[in-house]
């Protein structure tokens, strides 16, 4: 399937419907500092081959990238001059409330919610994406995080947001021991994610990651889908007169 030529917004986000019918899902694209949103276009395309009512957003940063002369095309969504682990996430908080209205205001326009969201970013992109659902929890239902981090660890996770890391092994820019300190993290505070490395791939998106991307999509079972599932064992037990094994619930 083609991916037709795009609707470009006002802000120059780039954005594709479905041919016929109303959207489904609703996918968030980020792209790194220093592209803009036709960055994302690969990606896009893969994700309209394996899901046609889905309406892809490409957002163009929102300023233009000051590591370059003003007159290239280059845009970012928080500035890296400078940039520090200890003044990271100031930048990164100073966009969020943007980034979040940019986000709902896209739900309004396709009618699609947060559960059927997601949002896709790679690198700068990816850590925005990672920040506002930790800020917003539920905002998206997925996180499509590719040469990521985050911002700051996070002491708690997201309860309703799925994160799934994606990373080249080889990565020089953002090294690979973010996405293992990512899953290490989840895993200690409880939260759904999952992560994939590629051995080999540097600071990219290539596409066997892309490929990753969508089998996690089409395959992991957010685990608090899991839980709601198991919720309805014991009290089912009660209703029927049977005692409850509180405690001995199979645990995700």
């Amino acid at each position: 399937m083609a991916l037709l030529e795009p609707q470009v917004a006002a802000d120059g986000s780039l954005c594709w419907l479905p041919a016929e019918g109303r959207p489904e899902q609703l996918m968030i694209l980020l792209h790194g500092v220093g592209a803009d949103a036709r960055a994302m276009a690969p990606l896009a395309r893969a994700l309209r081959l394996e899901f046609a009512q889905a309406a892809l957003v490409s957002l163009q940063g929102f300023s233009h990238f000051d590591g370059a002369p003003p007159d290239t095309p280059g845009r970012q969504y928080f500035s890296i001059v400078g940039v520090t682990d200890d003044n990271r996430p100031e930048r990164v908080a100073a966009v969020l409330p943007t980034l979040q209205r940019k986000v709902t205001e896209w739900q309004q326009a396709t009618g699609v919610g947060p559960a059927a969201t997601a949002l896709a970013g790679f690198s700068q992109g990816a850590i925005c994406a990672l920040e506002l659902v930790q800020r917003h929890d539920g905002i998206a239902g997925r996180v499509l995080a590719f040469g990521g981090r985050y911002a700051r660890l996070p002491m708690q996770a997201p309860r309703e947001t799925t994160l799934h890391i994606f990373h080249g092994g080889a990565d020089p820019v953002i090294p690979a021991l973010h996405a293992r300190a990512i899953i290490e993290r989840m895993a200690a505070i409880g939260g759904d994610a999952t992560v994939d490395i590629a051995e080999g791939v540097g600071h990219e998106l290539p596409a066997a990651l892309m490929r990753c991307a969508i089998e996690r999509l089409r395959t992991h079972i957010p685990h608090r889908t899991w839980q709601a599932a198991m919720g309805a064992v014991p009290q089912r037990a009660r209703r029927d007169g049977e005692p409850s094994d509180d405690g001995d619930e199979p645990n995700d």
